[in-house]
């Protein structure tokens, strides 16, 4: 009976460093962010400026900025948890073709961003982007892409700010269902601070929604996906992609440029009159 007792007391010590470590660790984990400045010019990304927002409470961001072209839609890019923007380089020049504007963000304490990332920061970040862009152009202007991560940043965005449309690209219902697939064994709702509920927020959101899934994520699983959809407000659509996590950008671009050549004809001027046909005159 002893013995039981004290393997009892090992595992359940084990159990409590083990839980202790992955809470202190947990922001770590969730934001593993590069930390190697990139410039728009290293990208490789004609016309494309480096700017950086500040944001209310003092941080300062690193971004890529191309205007739009005339009658063209401006993307507001948030990106994965992972690395940063030059990883996405090739992103940004998929977004930006046919004369879009983009704005892509480097969230706190990511690529040349000052401060350190959590959920609280990131959607401070997001709304000094819009609202920075907003500046200049109509907000039915502004299509929000948001992806892996960075699709619980546009969700509680587009909940607060006005937007043309949202793109969630290989989405989640919250990052808390996420970590119970890797973590079953741990109260992971009360042990994550940084839990992005978008299943929560989503229903407050009125502008158009298309998402991007993969059927083979194994990141975020395409349930996650399809629950989310189900919370969302008409209009929605939702594209199911034979892809993985990273595969949804390419393999949807049908999808999302039509989805967003839908946004720029609400608001392009409307085209000139054809001009009147002479006609011959009667006999």
């Amino acid at each position: 009976m002893r013995l039981v007792l004290i393997l009892a007391g090992i595992v359940v010590a084990l159990y409590g460093l083990v839980a202790g470590a992955l809470f202190l660790g947990q922001r770590a984990l969730l934001f593993p962010a590069s930390q190697v400045p990139a410039s728009a010019a290293q990208a490789g990304l004609e016309g494309v400026q480096d700017v950086v927002l500040v944001t209310p409470d003092g941080e300062r961001l690193a971004a890529w900025w191309r205007p739009p072209q005339p009658g063209r839609a401006v993307i507001l890019y948030v990106h994965g948890n992972g690395g940063g923007l030059m990883d996405r380089r090739s992103r940004v020049r998929a977004l930006m073709e046919d004369g879009r504007g983009i704005l892509a963000l480097s969230y706190r304490g990511y690529s040349g961003s000052t401060g350190s990332p959590s959920e609280l920061g990131l959607r401070t970040d997001a709304r000094t982007a819009h609202d920075w862009v907003a500046q200049g152009y109509e907000a039915g202007r502004l299509v929000l892409y948001g992806e892996s991560l960075g699709s619980g940043v546009a969700v509680r965005l587009a909940a607060e700010r006005p937007v043309g449309g949202v793109i969630l690209d290989a989405p989640f219902t919250s990052t808390a269902d996420v970590a119970r697939r890797l973590y079953w064994w741990l109260p992971v709702g009360l042990l994550m601070r940084d839990q992005f509920p978008s299943i929560d927020v989503i229903g407050r959101v009125k502008a158009p929604i298309l998402i991007l899934h993969g059927e083979r994520d194994r990141v975020t699983p395409i349930a996650l996906g399809e629950r989310l959809f189900a919370a969302a407000n008409e209009p929605k659509r939702m594209v199911r992609l034979p892809g993985g996590h990273e595969d949804n950008l390419e393999a949807g671009r049908p999808a999302w440029t039509a989805f967003i050549a839908g946004i720029e004809a609400d608001f392009a001027p409307p085209l000139p009159a054809p001009a009147p046909q002479a006609q011959e005159a009667p006999r």
